[in-house]
């Protein structure tokens, strides 16, 4: 019986260069992969809009964009199983036309429960996208270097589709409600409908992990306490139910990994893990995404609330740093064929720690020039290191494997997302309420909102106008700005940590 390694060596020997029908695929596959990257854009930019119609509390605010990652966080690795088994050229096509119809729905919620309910189904489907496209890709791109490039592009469309979302979101909503933002998933996903079974070739894995409904209820039950115990905590501290929550979820993991030890066929393949590379290479992306998501999560509210952007010229605001994002996921490919993974990702995370870190040394100072500066330096690290840590993800598993692979790379990414929002959106929002000051004479009602959200209180603001509505704008402002120098620094911890986990357990990974 061949080892994990000697599977991976012997695909990529015999690795074939694709000709013109294979980029065309890649092509179609970025379909998914920019409406699932404009929508996370979008969200973030259509949340003052959401906040001022459905009048979500701090927390109903936190799910509206985490119900989504954290259900596809907990379905990815059955969803990924499922590809491998049944096609994942298919379960793209049903994830696709689900995620179309549940986006359509969210674009109409009369309430935030509904949006909440709406985004949880999209995360449903879109556990069926994510994998399908960097699992196809890796049965389509046999060739290590052609691979490494479609896996350059595949990456810089998550960046494209960041820049795109901001700048399509902001014209939507400067025209229209805020529900136009979720109707971009039609126009975008009826081309992959009509061109994928055409382009796109089928691939499942010959010795596929068992459909084994224990196994799916235990990976549930591993990652939604989890994820919610972490945004509990985020809201209430040690004095909830979050600790326990943990450690419901990390019991119920335990679980999971045995049984995967113990059945013949396992739904996730746990020998992936003993692979350093892989599983450093997840760190990173996993660490990489919690500081993208956290800035983002941050410099949205403070151009539109805070310097009184519209939600067009916020995106207009964020573009060169997305650019710059793109250019360095492209760019790294020639070098890293030459330079260790170990030099290369700290390396280009030390510009996301610098863009951090300016803005923390800005304070109360921090305006749209040093905003767009800081992002375009975090936006190099960022797309230069996702570039290579998703490489090296599936050059280290077999291609019948890559399903799983993919499943476990989309796990971090989203985890990273959630825990982006939660913990530093959450440490955001804790500093927010302990540093605002309201001025005498704010009636008590008002206050409540004032105190619960930033958007809350510039709302209060407008409606009170006057020196008081002033006096409220200006301590809501000041409070945000010191809870944003202080989550900064997290930040940058977080990317240097990131940094540090590259160099130690990358070193046995090779360039080419």
């Amino acid at each position: 019986m061949m080892t994990l390694t000697q599977e991976i060596e012997l695909a990529d020997a015999a690795g074939r260069r694709v000709g013109w029908r294979g980029w065309a695929a890649l092509v179609v596959l970025m379909l998914p992969v920019l409406l699932v990257s404009v929508d996370n854009t979008v969200l973030s930019f259509a949340l003052p809009a959401i906040s001022s119609d459905l009048a979500p509390s701090s927390t109903q605010q936190l799910w509206i964009i985490d119900a989504y990652p954290l259900v596809l966080a907990g379905l990815l690795v059955t969803m990924g199983t499922l590809g491998d088994r049944f096609g994942r050229r298919g379960l793209l096509l049903l994830g696709a036309t689900g995620f179309a119809t549940v986006s359509a729905l969210a674009a109409f919620a009369p309430s935030a429960e509904w949006l909440i309910a709406a985004r949880a189904g999209m995360g449903v489907f879109g556990a069926m996208l994510m994998p399908s496209t960097l699992s196809l890709l890796r049965s389509i791109f046999t060739d290590r270097d052609q691979r490494r490039f479609a896996i350059a592009v595949w990456a810089s469309m998550f960046s494209a589709g960041a820049a795109l979302g901001p700048i399509v979101g902001g014209i939507l909503l400067e025209h229209f409600s805020w529900g136009s933002v979720f109707l971009l998933a039609v126009p975008v996903l009826i081309p992959l409908l009509i061109l994928a079974p055409i382009l796109v070739p089928e691939s499942r894995d010959p010795d596929p992990g068992r459909i084994d409904p224990v196994s799916i209820a235990l990976s549930l039950a591993t990652m939604v306490p989890v994820v919610y115990g972490i945004k509990e905590l985020a809201v209430h501290g040690l004095t909830g139910p979050a600790p326990l929550l943990i450690l419901v979820g990390i019991g119920f993991g335990v679980l999971f990994v045995r049984r995967q030890l113990r059945v013949r066929n396992p739904m996730l393949d746990m020998r992936l893990f003993r692979v350093g590379t892989f599983s450093g290479a997840l760190a990173v992306n996993l660490l990489s995404v919690v500081g993208l998501v956290g800035f983002l999560f941050f410099v949205a509210q403070h151009l539109q609330l805070v310097l009184g952007l519209s939600p067009l010229e916020s995106g207009l605001a964020l573009v060169p740093g997305l650019a710059a994002m793109i250019a360095a996921g492209l760019t790294v490919v020639p070098i890293a064929k030459r330079v260790a993974p170990r030099v290369v990702v700290p390396a280009a995370l030390a510009f996301s720690v610098l863009g951090y870190l300016l803005i923390a040394a800005a304070g109360d100072q921090t305006g749209p020039a040093l905003l767009i500066g800081a992002f375009i330096a975090l936006g190099m690290g960022i797309g230069a290191a996702e570039t290579v840590s998703n490489e090296l993800i599936l050059a280290s598993a077999p291609p019948a494997k890559a399903g799983a692979a993919s499943a476990v790379s989309e796990t971090a990414y989203e985890l990273g997302a959630v825990l982006g929002t939660t913990l530093l959106g959450g440490l955001l929002t804790a500093l927010y309420r302990s540093n605002l000051v309201l001025p005498d004479g704010v009636p008590a009602a008002v206050a409540s909102d004032a105190e619960e959200t930033l958007a809350g209180a510039m709302q209060a603001a407008a409606d009170l106008g006057g020196s008081v509505g002033e006096a409220v704008q200006e301590a809501a402002a000041q409070a945000f700005s010191a809870g944003v120098g202080v989550t900064a620094l997290i930040g940058a911890g977080l990317v240097v940590l990131a940094a540090i986990v590259a160099a130690t357990t990358l070193k046995g990974s090779r360039a080419s």
